[in-house]
This record gives structure tokens, sequence and C-alpha cells, in this order.
């Protein structure tokens, strides 16, 4: 059953105040993303967004663990809870799609992150752990940290069953892509997409602004896992990349993803596949889709808007709620 509805941001330099905005419009959680070659540091924005609100929870959905050290992790997150509080603070964890693949990388194993974020709790509990021959520990005076132990929760980014299997043994909860389903207490489930205006149809300029990103990472998805359907049914856009060295085809698929359609994406994006993808519907249409994704066992759906006017499909999503 869904008990909260939260939002996700690509982590832009105006996510801080697009916060402030859900806050006021009574969203419980703000989660960013992590992605340092698409957007700014996740953790310097969601502390600018801390000292901006009072009450909203906050917490990088998802960060990628073989970006920083464990010790910079643990640090960041002690500084985060340093500025909000420690019961407003979330952490997500994934294995990397945008974050290791816009650089060329390939996601990381479970059995990685499992290690990585033990490593981390270890740390926040005030604990000595060894890290790749060094025994390290956090050794902040007061000033310069919260006094140890800090206890925050963890969520996993797991959509398949291996990282399902380890969520269940080791996270708080989940976060899941969109129509995500699972039997968790805690089950976060990404939505993308805008409400429509009265008489507004799924090919309006502002509906394409607004959704189009929605339908530029089901393809990007669909090509990284192979998922034959979509791309059987989009071969003019799998064909589009051919041209595009393999080296290289990371970098131009990953441009504004999960901002907007990129200048390749854009010939094949249109009202027709955003409606299909059901990324625009109107009020009605929306709260059919949230109360099917409470059946599933979603507990908190974390809505991120996109496009030029963000302000404004956070309020028309808050009309849902």
């Amino acid at each position: 059953m869904i008990k909260d509805f939260s939002c996700a941001f690509a982590t832009s330099l105006d996510s801080p105040e697009h916060t402030r905005i859900a806050e006021k419009l009574g969203y419980k959680r703000a989660w960013f993303y992590d992605s340092p070659a698409l957007y700014p540091d996740v953790w310097v924005q969601l502390v600018r967004a801390a000292e901006q609100t009072e009450h909203i929870g906050l917490g990088p959905g998802v960060l990628i663990p073989h970006l920083r050290h464990p010790m910079v992790t643990a640090s960041a997150i002690a500084t985060l809870v340093d500025a909000a509080g420690q019961n407003r603070v979330a952490v997500g964890v994934g294995t990397g799609f945008t974050g290791c693949v816009s650089m060329g990388q390939r996601p990381l194993t479970w059995r990685y992150v499992s290690k990585y974020v033990d490593s981390v709790k270890r740390l926040l509990n005030g604990d000595e752990v060894e890290w790749d021959g060094g025994l390290m520990k956090m050794m902040h005076w007061p000033g310069f940290a919260p006094s140890r132990p800090i206890n925050v929760p963890f969520l996993y980014a797991a959509g398949g069953p291996k990282g399902l299997e380890v969520a269940q043994q080791e996270a708080n909860g989940v976060i899941l892509p969109m129509d995500g389903a699972s039997d968790f207490d805690w089950c976060v489930c990404l939505t993308l997409g805008t409400v429509l205006e009265n008489d507004e149809s799924a090919d309006s300029p502002r509906a394409l602004d607004a959704a189009g990103h929605g339908t530029a990472v089901i393809f990007h998805l669909a090509m990284e896992h192979g998922v034959a359907d979509i791309l059987e049914d989009n071969s003019d856009w799998v064909r589009s990349y051919e041209s595009i060295p393999p080296a290289k085809r990371h970098i131009t698929m990953h441009d504004g993803h999960l901002v907007g359609v990129n200048e390749h994406d854009q010939p094949f994006i249109d009202g027709k596949l955003i409606a299909a993808n059901g990324l625009a519907l109107d009020s009605g249409a929306w709260k059919e889709r949230i109360a099917e994704l409470s059946e599933k066992g979603v507990t908190e759906i974390a809505y991120q808007p996109a496009g030029s006017n963000i302000p404004r499909d956070l309020e028309a999503f808050s009309s849902l709620f």
C-alpha cells in the first residue's frame, strides 16, 4: 500500500530550489540521482537542499559505490546528517546503470555493492574497517562530523532477482524502476511522466518537453539490457546508432539522460510513443496507475519531473495525493 509520495531529480543546480517547492507541496522525500558525467555533485546539492528546507527527507537515489572510496561516502553521509538531521536522511545504492555506463563502464556486481555498503555502515558505526589493504576509522573530532554511531536506512536499487535477494538480506528497502513490484516493507517505485491538462494530448509541445525523457530512457535500458521486443519495435532507432563507433556510443546515448531528449533520439520520440508508454496521462489515469502500483506492493512513489517547467509538474502531480 502506498504510504508516501516523494520526488526524484536528475540532479541539477536548481534541485535544491525544486526540493524547497516539493516540501511545500507535501512530498515526503527528495531523491537525487548520482551521475557525475551528467549532473553536479550529488552530496553538495543534497546539503544545499537541506539548508533550504525543514523536514523533507533527502538522499541519493542512487549512489554508485565505485565512484567514491567508502570513507568518502561515509563522510558525505555524516555531512548530510549534520545539515539535515539523521531522521531526514536515507541512502539509495545501486550497481550503476547510468553512473557507470555513461562513462563506458559496466555495472558493478552485487557482491561488490554488498561489501562496500557493509564497510560504509561499519564506518558510520565508529568501527575500524579494512579496505584495499589499509585499516581506517572515522576519526572526526566534535565540530568535524556528528558523533558516531550514525544510523541511516539503506535501500538497494534492485530490479533483478540477484539484487532483490541481496536486498532482502541486507537493505531496509528497495528502489525499483517504473511498474516495479515487491513484497518489501519499503518499496520505492521510480515514476516518470507528466500530468496532462484538460483536453491536452500527449503530442503537445509541453508534454513532449516534460515526458520525452521517459521514452528515451526506456530505449536506453532496452539497448543496454537487450530487451528484444522493444528493440524490434524500434529498429530504426537501433540502426541509427550503428554509425557511431561502439567505444563512443554510450556518450551519444546518455547525453541528457533523464533530463530531456537529446538531438540523436529526437527524431524517434513523439507523442504516440509517450502515450503508449503511459508517460502522459490525465489525472484520472494517473490515479488508476497509482492504485495498480499500490496493489503490486509499492509503498512509496518517487516522481521524477523533467523538462523546462519542473515546478509545474511537481504541483500537478501533487494534486493526485
